[in-house]
């Protein structure tokens, strides 16, 4: 009997600690995963629960034909991405209230203002053209990107072929490429 067999049967016998371990050895990965496509980190905790839930609930589902850090991976993708597609966008508030001082006020005077806010703006339209992208075509562009898995780890995570993999990467370059352009006025 394989590790997952073990800890699958004394999750699903209600051992004590069984799931707690579970949860334990799966965490990184499930926040990880869900951090990379929402970005916010209090969504990034509602979300994980909810994955450990879903898993919890559907532990009996779970078949052994795939490492069971795939599956729960893929219940992972799949909570953030139905997440991402009700539209919750999160906002920073740069003037501050009366509690917090404004962002601009906690800088050093050593701090250039003008080139971070620079590059604060491309990173806008980059975060801006990624989240315009379809969602598969997001998550893989994230997990290939930003998360700097294979192309045969996001196979397993995804459950999509290679070649659609790829062609995925090679199309959301080209998208992000001409919107970028379009945004910061690029003529070709």
């Amino acid at each position: 009997m394989t590790p997952d067999h073990e800890l699958v049967a004394d999750a699903m016998a209600g051992r004590p600690g069984a799931f707690e371990r579970l949860v334990r050895e799966h965490q990184r990965l499930v926040s990880h995963l869900i951090q990379r496509l929402v970005r916010d980190p209090e969504d990034t905790r509602e979300l994980c629960q909810e994955a450990f839930l879903r898993v919890h609930r559907q532990l009996h589902q779970f078949r052994f034909e795939s490492a069971l850090r795939t599956w729960i991976g893929r219940i992972a993708c799949s909570i953030a991405l139905r997440h991402l597609e009700r539209g919750r966008l999160t906002l920073v508030d740069l003037h501050g209230s009366d509690d917090e001082p404004a962002v601009a006020d906690t800088l050093p005077d050593s701090f250039d203002l003008e080139a971070a806010c620079a590059d604060a703006q491309l990173r806008g339209h980059l975060l801006a053209a990624v989240d315009a992208l379809p969602a598969l075509p997001r998550l893989v562009l994230t997990l290939y990107h930003l998360d700097e898995l294979s192309i045969p780890e996001i196979a397993q995570v995804t459950g999509l072929a290679a070649g659609t993999i790829k062609s995925h990467l090679f199309r959301s370059r080209l998208k992000l490429r001409d919107m970028l352009q379009a945004v910061m006025g690029v003529t070709r």
